[in-house]
């Protein structure tokens, strides 16, 4: 009897007919069957089909409890970026006060009355507060991550990505849009980079610092939290030749602003040298995704779209966590397990390629 195939995974195999075909597998456990008229044309079917499958499903899980949610949050996800004492506060908080009373639930069935009696509960305790003020901050912050990581699911293809360099062409967005493709660079890390910190002759460039809005919504700059955020990163020559080509253009505009400009040595920035607007940079993004009909999503996808794409491609999972600068290897498979089908498909396909009997 044939293995039984679980949601998600699929298959490739020729009739009698010659013809080939893929199927996949669905939630209802039913099969669709993708045709073509050559193996690598199913495949690429099949691997579309479970992309946009695995986008369609919540990143956290339909039934995965509160309890197993928060601790991979702050474990694998915030523990890497907050101090810590930080760090032991919220452990602390999830242990005595959240877990034991709404753990259990369902993530995708809380609801805001379980949230409202569980602080009433702790008031009730004679807990300050403070203490209750806390722990809705942290399940504020973890319920946020939540919703980012149901949106994060969609990312750009391959095409898909072409096209919106394509439409991006000549645009204050290309160069920005290039090396953010090419390296799965932050968003913070990206206007945060200085011409200081890329090296022309070596390929590459240094992530050393982050930019992002204080209070009053300053920018404040900060170094990588984590040894793992400081990273080199090499670069592709399609980002080089765009990054020269852009440096040109700064020099330009740096001569036509004159004494105007602020010279912050950075190589993403306004028309005057200084910082990037967040609201600015989000506005143009999504012009241009319209503009190139492609689904809206926050910019902060591309990040993601960046290390799905190198993950279909074959690149080692290692070499994108070094990339992206997770602390963890876990950390990228969890995230990007969406492309591992795919990846295992590729991998069944050239060993059945080196092992089958020759005629």
């Amino acid at each position: 009897m044939a293995k039984q195939r679980g949601h998600g995974e699929g298959s490739i195999y020729q009739r009698k007919d010659k013809r080939w075909v893929a199927s996949i597998t669905l939630e209802n456990r039913k099969r669709k069957y993708l045709y073509g008229g050559t193996r690598k044309e199913v495949q690429e079917q099949l691997k579309k089909a479970l992309h946009e499958q695995q986008q369609g499903k919540l990143a956290t899980g339909p039934k995965q409890t509160v309890e197993q949610f928060f601790n991979r949050w702050l474990e694998e996800v915030h523990k890497p970026t907050i101090r810590i004492s930080t760090y032991t506060k919220y452990r602390n908080l999830l242990n005595r006060h959240i877990i034991p009373v709404i753990g259990r639930i369902q993530l995708n069935k809380l609801t805001v009355e379980h949230v409202q009696a569980l602080y009433a509960r702790k008031l009730q305790e004679g807990y300050k507060p403070s203490t209750i003020h806390a722990t809705h901050e942290l399940i504020h912050r973890g319920l946020d991550q939540a919703v980012r990581w149901k949106q994060e699911k969609l990312t750009l293809t391959t095409e898909q990505a072409r096209k919106l360099l394509d439409t991006a062409k000549g645009h204050l967005l290309e160069t920005l849009l290039t090396v953010a493709l090419a390296t799965g660079m932050r968003r913070g890390e990206l206007l945060g980079l200085r011409w200081q910190d890329i090296n022309f002759e070596t390929m590459s460039l240094q992530v050393c610092r982050t930019v992002g809005f204080g209070k009053g919504r300053k920018y404040v700059v900060n170094e990588p939290k984590t040894a793992s955020g400081r990273r080199r990163i090499i670069l592709p020559q399609f980002a080089v030749d765009a990054l020269k080509q852009h440096r040109i253009q700064q020099l330009e505009r740096r001569l036509q602003v004159g004494t105007a400009w602020v010279d912050r040595d950075l190589v993403f920035c306004d028309i005057t040298g200084d910082y990037f607007p967040l609201s600015s940079l989000e506005y143009m993004f999504q012009a241009l995704l319209k503009k190139a009909s492609l689904p809206h999503m926050p910019f902060h996808n591309l990040r993601h779209s960046a290390a799905t794409i190198l993950l279909t491609m074959g690149v080692h999972p290692k070499v994108v966590q070094e990339l992206l600068g997770h602390s963890q290897i876990s950390m990228t498979m969890d995230t990007y397990s969406h492309v591992l089908p795919s990846m295992q498909q590729d991998a069944m396909n050239k060993l059945n390629e080196a092992f089958k009997q020759q005629p």
